[in-house]
C-alpha cells in the first residue's frame, strides 16, 4: 500500500500532481466551514450556466436536464440538513460538483466547462451580497420606522441639544430622533450604490483570460437578473472592490448604531435620566441588586470595532495583491459574513429596543432650564436690532458671566439687569429667552422649529409608508 505522501492526488484538479495533499494543508486551506452558506447561489449560478452551455451546443439537452435535476436534489438535501460537506473537497463549489458527478456521472463533470472557480466564486459572492443588500435595506427601513414612531409619539417635547457634550440649545426631541432617520437614509442610499456595483455578472471571465469556447455571457446575466457583465476578465477574477465597499457600508451603519448606543447608555444613567429602556432589554448585576444595565446598546457599541476591523482586514489582504486571482482572496468571505451577521443582528435588536424605550419628557424639559441655553437667541435678538453679530456675541457673553457671578439663569434677570449691557434690549426680550420661544423660532429649513419638524416627520412617514 502506498504511503499518503506518495499516492497520486485524487483531487478534481489533481491531474498533474503525483502526491496526495497533506492532511495539514487540507485543514489549513479548506473554506467549506464558512462558504457553505453560498450553496443556494452556487447552485443558482450553475443552473444558469448549464442552460447556457446547452443552448450553445457545448452539452446536450439530456445532459442539461440531468444536471438541473441533480442540482435540485442536492439543494433539497442541503435544505433538509442531510448533505454532508467534506472538508477535503475544500469549498462549496467542489463539494456540490463532486456530489453532482457522483450522482449523474460524466454529465456532471461537464458542468465546469468554460468556467473556473475564480469566476464562479465571484458570481456566488455577488449573488449572495445582492440579496444581503436588499435584506439590509429592509432592516434599515425598519429602524427608521422605529425612530419615526417615537418622533410622532413625542412631538412637542423639548430637550437639551448638545455640542461637545455640553448643553448648547434647546431642541425638539423629535428633531433629535429624526437625525438618525437621516443617518440611516444615507446608509440606504450608499448601500443602493454599492448594490449597483455588485450587480455586474462575472461568469465567463474563467480563470483570468476568458474562454475560447462559444459561451453567451449576456444570456447568463439576464437569467440571473444582472444589470451588466464585467468588461475585463483579469480585473474580474482579482476584483473584491464590491466586497470592500459592502464592508465600508456595513462599518458606517454600525458606527451610526454605535453613536445611538452611546446616547442611550448616557441617557439611561441617573446623571441624565432621560430614558427608560424596557426591562426585557436590560440586564442586572450578579452582585449589586439595584443595577439595571443597558447591555444591548453597550454590546452594539462594542461590536462596532469588530465590523470596522473586518473592513481593515480585507483592505490589508487586497493591498499587495498582483493581478489576477490569488488564494489570499479566500480570506474575503469570513470577514464579510461576520460583518453582515453582526450588523443585521444589531439593526434588528435596535428597532426592537426603540419600540420599548420611553422618554422622560418632564426630566428632559427640566434639563433645558440650566446652562444658558437661550444665549444664542439673545444674540440673535440684538442682531435683529442691527447690532453686528460679533458685537452681540460679546454682549451676551458678558451677560452670561454676570449670571454666573450671581448663580442665576438668563430668565432670572430683570430688564434693568439686561439693559446694563445694551440699550437695544427691550421688554419683548423675555419672549426669546424662553425655551419654547427659542425652539419655535428655529424655522429655517431643517431647523428644530415645531412647524419644520412636523413637515420633516410627515415627509419621512410618507417615504416609509407609515400611516396614522
Amino acid at each position: 500500500m502506498m504511503a499518503e505522501s506518495s499516492r497520486p492526488s485524487d483531487k478534481m484538479w489533481g491531474g498533474r500532481f503525483a502526491e496526495a495533499t497533506a492532511a495539514s494543508v487540507e485543514t489549513f486551506s479548506a473554506s467549506i466551514q464558512y462558504d457553505a452558506r453560498l450553496y443556494r447561489h452556487d447552485i443558482m449560478g450553475s443552473k444558469a450556466h448549464a442552460r447556457m452551455l446547452a443552448r450553445q451546443g457545448l452539452i446536450t439537452e439530456e445532459e442539461r436536464d440531468a444536471i438541473l435535476q441533480g442540482l435540485d436534489e442536492i439543494e433539497a438535501e442541503i435544505d433538509r440538513g442531510e448533505f454532508v460537506f467534506k472538508p477535503e473537497l475544500e469549498d462549496v463549489h467542489m463539494n456540490i460538483e463532486k456530489a453532482l458527478t457522483d450522482r449523474i456521472g460524466p454529465a456532471g463533470a461537464k458542468l465546469h466547462t468554460a468556467r473556473s472557480r475564480n469566476d464562479q466564486v465571484n458570481l456566488d459572492f455577488r449573488l449572495y451580497l445582492r440579496d444581503e443588500a436588499d435584506a439590509l435595506d429592509g432592516l434599515l427601513a425598519g429602524a427608521q420606522r422605529a425612530f419615526a414612531r417615537l418622533a410622532r409619539k413625542y412631538l412637542g417635547a423639548v430637550m437639551p441639544g448638545y455640542t461637545h457634550l455640553q448643553r448648547a440649545q434647546p431642541v425638539l426631541l423629535s428633531h433629535h430622533l429624526l437625525a438618525y432617520v437621516e443617518m440611516f437614509q444615507r446608509d440606504r442610499d450608499r448601500l443602493a450604490g454599492c448594490r449597483q456595483r455588485i450587480d455586474i455578472m462575472p461568469l465567463g471571465a474563467a480563470a483570468m483570460a476568458g474562454t475560447g469556447l462559444p459561451i453567451d455571457r449576456q444570456a447568463v446575466a439576464e437569467e440571473l437578473g444582472f444589470a451588466a457583465i464585467t468588461a475585463n476578465s483579469m480585473d474580474t477574477t482579482g476584483d473584491r472592490d464590491f466586497a470592500l465597499e459592502m464592508l465600508f457600508c456595513l462599518s458606517l451603519i454600525q458606527v451610526h448604531l454605535s453613536r445611538l448606543s452611546e446616547e442611550l447608555v448616557l441617557w439611561s444613567t441617573k446623571e441624565f435620566d432621560f430614558v427608560r429602556i424596557g426591562d426585557r432589554y436590560c440586564t442586572g448585576s450578579s452582585i449589586m441588586p439595584q443595577k439595571k444595565n443597558p447591555d444591548i446598546p453597550e454590546l452594539i457599541r462594542g461590536k462596532t470595532g469588530r465590523v470596522a476591523g473586518a473592513l481593515m482586514a480585507l483592505l490589508m489582504t487586497v493591498k499587495g495583491l498582483p493581478l489576477t486571482y490569488n488564494r489570499d482572496l479566500q480570506e474575503d468571505k469570513e470577514q464579510v459574513f461576520d460583518a453582515l451577521d453582526t450588523v443585521k443582528a444589531s439593526l434588528a435588536i435596535t428597532a426592537e429596543l426603540l419600540d420599548h424605550t420611553e422618554f422622560k419628557t418632564e426630566r428632559l424639559r427640566v434639563a433645558t432650564a440650566g446652562g444658558f441655553m437661550t444665549a444664542t437667541d439673545l444674540a440673535d435678538y440684538l442682531v435683529r436690532r442691527n447690532m453686528p453679530f460679533r458685537q452681540a456675541h460679546g454682549v451676551v457673553g458678558r451677560i452670561v458671566a454676570f449670571c454666573q457671578e450671581r448663580d442665576c439663569e438668563l430668565v432670572d434677570l430683570t430688564l434693568a439687569d439686561l439693559q446694563q449691557f445694551s440699550e437695544l434690549i427691550g421688554a419683548d426680550v423675555f419672549a426669546v429667552l424662553s425655551v419654547d420661544g427659542s425652539v419655535n423660532s428655529r424655522l429655517s429649513a431643517g431647523g428644530t422649529g415645531r412647524a419644520r419638524v412636523e413637515e420633516a416627520l410627515t415627509h419621512v412617514e410618507r417615504l416609509l409608508g407609515i400611516t396614522s
